[in-house]
């Protein structure tokens, strides 16, 4: 297979362990494997008794009953287990969709959401988000793009890079249409958890389709991206075969210290999430008071969920060159869009980490000494 490379990933290589400010950052704030051990009483000592052996090629079975508990009516033998979310895409692509299919994907979008159907030779349309209106989904075209070779729509909510919720209406249009065309549904919910007003939060995909596939990750709201651990969820067995057969040239399974840890903290998650949506909202209300003081330089949609936004710059045309000067002279690395195919005109802005004032202390300097 020959792929372009990850554009988000490749500009990540090159700043993000030299840069000291992450203000670009799509994980909350991360616990210490000691918080962790804290939560569950003899944990600690089992950890440390753990051998490090094989693990299970589909996940281990307490980690998958503790998963199977954040949706209504998945079971532990309906999650698969990956190495993070992106593996559960590319495999998820590779052994689903084949040459010749069609996949609607929304866009903007996480680039290995289409690009992996790309190298595939898979044809990919897009859903568009539109931006002058609060970056709904353009839905009263999604029936027109679909085709007679469609086999999969791409859908991801709460939104990366904005912040946008699906909204429950927009939900049952997609599944109507999915359901009328025999449609695959692959809902990217790697944000669930994190919005603002809880009584927008949609049901998973896996619980409400045939063919809806939910995936989910302990990365972003969780706060825990070390682990490397994600997961799908799904209850079509026709479906869930060749994925589970195909992870065997991935990764075959997963790190052990790493299920018994995710178990742990999906055990306690109301205690990991409250902690780190604490901190999002407090950041979230020091970011609008900076986009309302520099309102002639910038402006956005406040997101519904999760601990990033996408703002617009107004002095330029060229973000790339904003963004490499603000790590010259401030050494706060944001996001430009282009590594979402976007445009050259916003960036992604982080704002999940305790570290957020001071690194948005900086870039307001920024700013003030040179816009």
């Amino acid at each position: 297979m020959k792929i372009k490379n990850f554009k988000l990933e490749r500009f990540y290589a090159k700043y993000e362990f030299t840069v000291p400010f992450m203000l670009s950052s799509s994980d909350a704030e991360s616990f210490e494997i000691k918080k962790l051990l804290e939560l569950e009483k003899g944990a600690t000592e089992k950890f440390f008794e753990m051998k490090l052996s094989y693990t299970e090629s589909q996940g281990n079975i307490e980690l998958r009953n503790q998963i199977a508990t954040l949706y209504r009516f998945i079971s532990p033998d309906n999650i698969i287990v990956f190495s993070g979310a992106e593996e559960g895409i590319f495999v998820f692509i590779n052994s689903i969709l084949e040459e010749g299919d069609h996949v609607i994907v929304q866009y903007p979008a996480y680039q290995s959401l289409y690009e992996v159907c790309k190298a595939n030779k898979i044809e990919v349309s897009y859903l568009q988000m539109i931006e002058a209106e609060n970056w709904r989904l353009d839905i009263n075209n999604i029936e027109n793009l679909v085709q007679n070779n469609t086999k999969a729509i791409l859908i991801n909510s709460p939104h990366n890079p904005t912040g946008y919720l699906v909204t429950k209406e927009e939900q049952v249009t997609i599944l109507e249409i999915c359901q009328k065309n025999d449609i695959i549904l692959f809902s990217d919910e790697v944000y669930r958890f994190s919005e603002y007003n809880e009584e927008l939060r949609l049901v998973s995909a896996c619980d409400l389709y045939r063919k809806g596939i939910s995936l989910g990750v302990l990365s972003k709201p969780f706060g825990l991206p070390g682990l490397r651990i994600g997961w799908l969820a799904l209850k079509n067995s026709a479906l869930k075969k060749p994925i589970q057969a195909f992870k065997d040239y991935t990764t075959i399974c997963n790190s052990g210290p790493s299920e018994f840890l995710a178990t742990i903290a999906i055990k306690h998650s109301k205690r990991l999430l409250s902690r780190n949506m604490d901190i999002i909202l407090k950041n979230l209300q020091e970011l609008e008071v900076f986009l309302k003081k520099f309102s002639n330089h910038f402006e956005w949609v406040k997101p519904l969920a999760g601990n990033i936004g996408f703002i617009k710059i107004k002095f330029s045309n060229e973000v790339e060159n904003f963004v490499e000067d603000v790590i010259k002279r401030k050494g706060v690395l944001l996001l430009p869009s282009t590594v979402f195919d976007y445009d050259n005109s916003h960036f992604r802005i982080g704002f999940g980490k305790e570290n957020f004032s001071e690194a948005l202390y900086l870039l307001e300097q920024y700013v003030k000494e040179n816009l």
